[in-house]
């Protein structure tokens, strides 16, 4: 989804496989908490939707309902275009996800 991207040159380096799926997740930092979904998920983070605006740099936890798992994770990309739609980076690649069958460059990286 390169329309997403704050620098198109960045999909050459992409650490793994984006899947476009919507999952039902909770963000929270300091100060607030807001419903969010996905949009695309990755071993390294995904693309979110928030109704709130979060800032690049903010620290956050994300709770994923289906899996009940939780990680650290950042703000590192907001969409000019699309203020709903933040780029989150994992602190550690995981598969918060629940993703079955995942690529086989998230089982490289982090095996299950």
């Amino acid at each position: 989804m390169a329309s997403h991207q704050s620098h198109p040159k960045e999909s050459a380096a992409r650490r793994s496989t984006r899947i476009a799926t919507d999952i039902l997740i909770e963000v929270k930092g300091e100060g607030f908490a807001y419903a969010a979904e996905t949009i695309t998920v990755n071993l390294h983070g995904a693309l979110i939707r928030t109704s709130a605006r979060l800032e690049i740099g903010t620290v956050l936890n994300v709770y994923v309902h289906r899996t009940r798992k939780t990680a650290l994770a950042r703000i590192v990309f907001a969409d000019r275009e699309d203020p709903s739609q933040h780029g989150i980076e994992l602190e550690r690649p995981e598969n918060i996800w629940g993703v079955a069958g995942p690529p086989s460059d998230w089982e490289l990286i982090s095996p299950q």
